[in-house]
């Protein structure tokens, strides 16, 4: 196991697929309030999510490493995680999350991998289930880093917030892995609820210079990025309409050419349990520069693709927006070409 991996498109080689096994609503407190569901009236109760939509979840999983392996590429999995188990800092105490989405909390960039320090309390030890893969690719070579352990006060979060008001205070550096985006050496930060300033200051001294650390301000807070910008291949990347404009369509993209994704088609969620948007449909993974990954409800994105000369492989996602996580989301790519 080699790692590295500089962008979101070239061959993919080998790649991290989580599970949805003991996956639950953490205990409630001031980080989920704020950062998961800033400004939402909806109730959803903590503990363990329905086994139905578990057992759904890790066969649509399943059916994915189905995919990777049929082109070609390795696959890990994380141990199944102990979300039971209460842990805490700085008198704050949680309970645990899952590994459904290996890309939240680990950052890859070039042959680093980054346990990124994230805004919920309940991922405090989020990379607990992947430390015998991060270790076997330390032994391989791979340089595995951990960012500075945030403290996560009560002050650290604007509890009131809305979804159009970021509610992460920049008092130390939080991000969550998923807020970045890789095209060599330009990163794209979002500023939002699961990622503050300081964050990107201290991945750019982490990275050094031969990295550029582009912060993206202003567009949206809810969470993470790879549902409002994928990029497909170099110079060419898909962007969601209605966070992002020919007016604030980010500096380092400028020359890019876009393909504002059409009306994603929503696949609705379990009741209470709505974790994401209808835009987690755009939430895709290039397996190379020509051929997309994409949850298969998504007719008009497929079309949009194809007519761009990518060949579409189709996929069952059922529980993306209970979960909060579609292609991009649930997995890690460890190497590219």
């Amino acid at each position: 196991m080699i790692v590295r991996s500089f962008n979101e498109w070239s061959r993919l080689r080998s790649v991290v697929v989580g599970r949805a096994d003991n996956a639950r609503v953490p205990t409630h407190d001031v980080s989920l309030r704020a950062v998961n569901y800033a400004g939402s009236t909806r109730t959803v109760p903590s503990g363990p999510y329905p086994q139905r939509v578990i057992d759904e979840a890790n066969e649509d999983l399943e059916h994915l490493c189905t995919v990777f392996a049929t082109a070609g590429v390795s696959v890990y999995r994380p141990e199944i995680p102990r979300t039971d188990v209460r842990h805490g800092a700085n008198s704050w105490c949680s309970d645990g999350y899952y590994a459904f989405c290996p890309r939240d909390g680990l950052l890859v960039v070039g042959d680093t991998i980054i346990e990124t320090p994230m805004a919920l309390r309940a991922r405090y030890t989020d990379a607990f289930p992947y430390r015998r893969i991060l270790q076997e690719a330390m032994l391989d070579g791979a340089r595995w880093i951990a960012a500075p352990r945030p403290q996560l006060p009560d002050d650290g979060y604007e509890e009131d917030a809305d979804r159009d008001r970021k509610s992460l205070r920049n008092l130390e550096p939080v991000f969550d892995a998923a807020n970045v985006l890789r095209a060599n050496e330009d990163l794209f930060f979002l500023e939002s609820n699961s990622g503050n300033v300081l964050g990107a200051q201290w991945l750019q001294r982490a990275l050094g210079p031969e990295y550029r650390v582009h912060v993206l301000k202003g567009i949206y807070s809810y969470m993470h990025l790879d549902s409002t910008i994928s990029l497909l291949r170099p110079g060419l990347a898909l962007l969601n309409p209605e966070r992002l404009n020919a007016a604030n369509v980010p500096s380092a993209l400028e020359k890019w050419r876009i393909l504002w994704c059409p009306p994603p088609v929503d696949i609705g969620f379990f009741d209470p349990y709505e974790h994401a948007s209808l835009w987690i449909g755009m939430n895709l993974l290039m397996l190379d520069e020509q051929t997309a990954i994409v949850e298969r409800s998504q007719v008009p994105l497929i079309r949009a693709l194809e007519q761009e000369k990518i060949t579409v492989v189709p996929v069952p996602m059922r529980h993306a927006r209970t979960l909060g996580g579609a292609v991009h989301c649930v997995t890690l790519d460890l190497k590219r070409d």
